[in-house]
């Protein structure tokens, strides 16, 4: 397997990316990537129109972001981000909790939108949902979107600065789920878990070590050490946890299309590791996918 590329953290339109599933696997194959994870938030709505325009000589790993919160040793809740790969999707504890979290992610942005609207802000709540399916998982970058289309902010990224990111004036939270309670459910749906983007302290608050040590106890699978907002110290303290735990350390891009300027590909997993995952979901029921390589290039997954 080498000189394979292999990037497992992706966003399509589905949930807060730009490019359309179909888009995004082709934005892959031109990248020259081999195997790409689609992992929209909450919602793996985007995995069959990524399948049914898969370019030939792409694999391409189902898989989703869920979103995530846990509680530290002072009782601080903080934002945690956990990529499944591999699960069924038809699990109804998960199926219940994506509806759920999708529910609270559409009534938070309404709210959003609704105060900045009261408070002059040239966004309207229903022009922000109009026409999204209610498997989008929708976001804070749609509001940004729409604050960038009204001329209100230049870039997705000032509107964050401005006004959305957490503490800023127009931030909500959401209830997300227990991260214990996510790894539970992804694991009884056959699949993997991932802690994505563990020390990136520029978005708030981070996980301990105590808190991964007892994640990997409850059944985690593996840290995302080489991510676009991982500094090289992060990455070596994360690297060396995963050693001791026994975990798969992954490297993805976290791509997004135009709202994020991280290109597709610009973060890789090392094929071998990449295969320790893929052995680990076969262990644990890899929800109903084929999970071999064929004659030495990775297949498609199929149900």
């Amino acid at each position: 397997m080498r000189g394979v590329r292999i990037d497992l953290h992706t966003h399509s339109s589905v949930s807060d990316g730009t490019d359309a599933p179909a888009d995004l696997v082709r934005a892959a194959a031109r990248a020259g990537l081999d195997v790409v994870a689609l992992t929209d938030h909450d919602t793996t709505a985007g995995w069959l129109r990524a399948r049914e325009a898969l370019p030939p000589g792409l694999t391409l790993v189902p898989g989703a972001e869920l979103s995530c919160e846990s509680v530290d040793a002072r009782g601080r809740r903080m934002s945690v981000h956990l990529l499944a790969y591999l699960f069924d999707p038809t699990s109804p504890a998960l199926v219940t909790e994506q509806e759920r979290l999708r529910i609270e992610r559409r009534a938070r942005v309404r709210t959003i939108a609704a105060r900045m609207a009261e408070n002059g802000l040239p966004v309207d709540p229903d022009d922000v949902l109009e026409g999204l399916p209610p498997d989008t998982a929708v976001g804070r970058p749609h509001l940004a979107r729409a604050l960038v289309r009204a001329r209100a902010v230049g870039s997705v990224q000032e509107a964050f600065d401005r006004y959305l990111a957490t503490g800023r004036e127009y931030y909500v939270a959401k209830a997300d789920t227990p991260v214990e309670t996510a790894v539970d459910l992804i694991a009884e749906a056959g699949g993997v878990t991932v802690l994505a983007h563990a020390f990136a302290t520029k978005r708030g608050p981070t996980v301990t070590p105590e808190t991964i040590a007892a994640l990997a106890e409850r059944g985690l699978s593996g840290l995302e050490v080489d991510h676009p907002d991982h500094d090289p110290a992060a990455r070596a303290r994360l690297a060396s946890l995963a050693d001791e735990l026994g975990l798969v350390r992954t490297g993805a891009s976290d791509y997004h299309g135009t709202n994020k300027p991280t290109g597709i590909g610009c973060e890789t997993t090392d094929p071998e590791r990449f295969e320790a995952l893929l052995d680990r979901a076969a262990a644990a029921g890899g929800g109903g996918f084929a999970v071999a390589p064929v004659g030495g290039a990775w297949d498609g997954y199929r149900p």
